[in-house]
């Protein structure tokens, strides 16, 4: 188990491919880019949450590029109508539309629910990117996650599920490096998923309900 973490480790800093065609070392564009036999789809919409910086807003632009309408949930609108006019100075057809919304807020979500609901759009691709981490325990992790950011290439994996035709109609995967891996067991557990999805809604509606 050891020498298979090593290989698989020495892989990751290589940049080697896996079965995809693509490895850590490929960017969001690489990844994305179709061949004369496989075009995005027209009129998808996704929601990027996350998209004012980093990986977030790496996946907005190559997904704008992409020919996908966007629509950009944030706290700071300010930095997300920042965020939409670099897209366009690349992108300048992309349609990008930001909604102001705080993950922290019940509330706040809801609005924007009913926001984009207002719009009359449909949702083809939900992309949540994480924007508060908690603890020491996620602290390589965001170091790690900044600095491939910077290299442009974190937003890879996530617009490779989003686009790339390989990954048509798979679901409920785990993927690292544009390429489908396992789990821990404890992520794999369907009874604990249940629990918590059962608690979850149990929170979720309790908060509603408060006057």
């Amino acid at each position: 188990m050891e020498m298979q973490s090593i290989k698989e480790a020495l892989r990751y800093l290589m940049g080697f491919a896996g079965p995809s065609g693509f490895g850590s070392s490929s960017t969001a564009d690489q990844v994305t880019a179709q061949d004369s036999s496989h075009s995005t789809p027209p009129n998808l919409t996704a929601i990027i949450t996350g998209a004012t910086s980093g990986i977030g807003a790496e996946t907005a632009r190559v997904l704008a590029k992409r020919g996908l309408r966007l629509i950009i949930p944030a706290r700071d609108v300010k930095r997300a109508a920042e965020v939409r006019e670099r897209i366009r100075r690349e992108s300048p057809t992309a349609e990008i539309v930001v909604i102001e919304m705080d993950l922290s807020s019940i509330a706040s979500i809801r609005r924007f629910c009913a926001r984009f609901l207002a719009l009359g759009l449909p949702l083809n691709i939900l992309i949540y990117n994480a924007t508060t981490a908690y603890a020491q325990s996620k602290l390589a992790n965001i170091m790690h996650a900044k600095e491939i950011a910077r290299q442009l290439k974190g937003a890879s994996t996530t617009c490779y599920v989003a686009l790339n035709p390989q990954v048509q109609g798979i679901s409920g995967k785990y993927f690292v490096d544009c390429n489908e891996s396992s789990c821990s067991s404890l992520a794999d557990d369907e009874i604990a998923a249940q629990n918590l999805w059962k608690e979850t809604h149990t929170l979720v509606r309790r908060l509603i309900s408060k006057p």
